[in-house]
């Protein structure tokens, strides 16, 4: 009998389309060589199109969830996803503050097709009860916007940002650069206030990329809980989520999923 991989907990909503929340976290886990486990906050009716419906599970069902996973199975790593209000942002800082596993906080505050994901007052709870507990945030540039109103335009703004999102106490930041309107690259800063990391890749020309900020974390998880150190663990995650993006594909009338097992097929 062989010993079980790493151990990684997603704690996040549901994707019915299967190309982000959930869904995506547990294939790029299985794809990484974890074993990835599961905390689900809400269900959406999604698909490429966009959102079309939310429902939050109260907040007893995500700490019975949560306690019957990290009880009994334990865990090595947890990334949090769509957390969509107030009480389940704050159930689950509550749950994480004891749990002694490296934890990537991924804000989701809107979907690929800008559906709003995250109730407009659960941005302070974000800030003072999740951010604190992160081992590393992995901000978009519209979440850098939510959370601390700073709009970056060029590369040298990201600064800015990271700065701004440390302040709330991450131990790390990955200000996720994908959507500057300018540039033939793809950068990401990485920063704990004193080493910095740029992260750099081709723009690729595929709009098929729904599920691209799930799966950087949940990756970037994947390596935390195999015992990287944090710049390895990004480093690591960024080409698997490059080769995932290049292998997007269409998938309904919409934005199509990246794909989460291209090594398998490349």
């Amino acid at each position: 009998m062989s010993s079980a991989p790493p151990l990684v907990l997603t704690v996040a909503g549901s994707d019915s389309g299967g190309g982000a929340g959930i869904q995506a976290d547990l294939k790029a886990m299985l794809a990484l060589g974890v074993h990835g486990m599961s905390v689900l906050t809400a269900v959406t009716a999604q698909n490429s199109r966009g959102v079309q419906g939310v429902w939050e599970l109260p907040a007893e069902a995500v700490r019975a969830q949560y306690r019957s996973v990290v009880d009994d199975i334990g865990v090595q790593a947890v990334k949090t996803g769509m957390l969509a209000t107030a009480p389940l942002v704050e159930t689950v800082a509550e749950l994480l503050s004891d749990s002694g596993a490296p934890v990537v906080v991924d804000p989701v505050g809107v979907s690929k097709h800008g559906d709003p994901l995250l109730a407009a007052s659960a941005l302070d709870a974000v800030r003072t009860k999740l951010l604190p507990l992160a081992t590393v945030a992995t901000p978009n540039l519209d979440e850098v916007t939510q959370l601390i109103d700073v709009h970056v335009v060029y590369e040298s703004d990201m600064r800015t940002a990271a700065e701004g999102i440390l302040s709330y106490g991450p131990e790390w930041v990955l200000i996720k650069g994908g959507h500057l309107p300018t540039g033939r690259e793809a950068v990401d800063l990485l920063t704990d206030g004193t080493e910095e990391h740029w992260l750099r890749a081709p723009r690729l020309d595929n709009r098929h990329t729904h599920g691209t900020g799930c799966t950087l974390a949940s990756a970037i998880a994947s390596g935390l809980a195999k015992g990287l150190a944090v710049p390895e663990a990004v480093r690591e995650a960024k080409e698997y989520v490059t080769g995932a993006i290049r292998a997007g594909f269409a998938l309904g009338e919409g934005i199509g999923p990246v794909d989460h097992g291209w090594r398998f097929r490349d």
